[in-house]
């Protein structure tokens, strides 16, 4: 194996590290694949990774039902930088409207990878929303939504978006998807990250 692929081995671990550990709750695990400064987005959350872990425990161990799934993976190296991208779901389970739902929403991981200490970490992972479905859990059930507030919501995220603020997170709009300026912004970023801003672009989303 030559060296390259062995660092982009090491950042697919980290990156998969990241889904096992906070879906199955291993909280200790899981502080391992951030740097120090590392940052969070979320339709639901935006700020630093301890604070995230934090939020994430505590839901959790409410009942809070999120999950992920990755697909294939993708990965740019520059010295003890990397920009990886890994095509994933994000499935939720709540009650929505008296029905109880599935939403299953498919987009990718953006992460700004840096390499700390000798190891590979997420420095800011941002999710691309691409598109999304809401399904009874219970095929037979009849589900009406407020088509108002879904259509308020952008199109990759918009059922997630739905469930999310119905069982009160505060959902942000304007969070990249599949085409237009969100996601190109990310793209920019990412590209000076590559070639060595100061820090993984603008992460905070109005």
């Amino acid at each position: 194996m030559d060296a390259l692929m062995a660092e982009k081995l090491a950042i697919r671990e980290t990156v998969e590290n990241w889904v096992l550990w906070r879906d199955a709750g291993d909280w200790e695990r899981f502080k391992t694949v951030w740097h120090p400064e590392g940052w969070m987005n979320a339709t639901w959350f935006q700020g630093p990774a301890e604070k995230f872990i934090e939020v994430s425990r505590e839901g959790f161990n409410k009942g809070v039902n999120i999950l992920h799934f990755y697909g294939g993976f993708s990965v740019d190296i520059a010295g003890e930088r990397a920009i990886a991208q890994t095509k994933m779901t994000i499935s939720q389970r709540a009650t929505v409207e008296g029905v109880l739902v599935d939403v299953l929403c498919t987009g990718r991981m953006y992460d700004f990878i840096e390499k700390y200490q000798g190891r590979w970490v997420i420095r800011r992972r941002q999710p691309i929303y691409e598109k999304d479905r809401m399904d009874p859990v219970d095929p037979s059930a009849t589900l009406k939504l407020d088509a108002e507030l879904l259509a308020s919501f952008p199109e990759g995220y918009r059922h997630l978006a739905y469930l999310q603020s119905k069982i009160g997170f505060p959902v942000r709009k304007g969070l990249p998807g599949l085409k237009g300026a969100s996601v190109e912004k990310i793209y920019g970023e990412g590209k000076a990250w590559l070639a060595g801003s100061a820090k993984p672009g603008d992460p905070v989303w109005e």
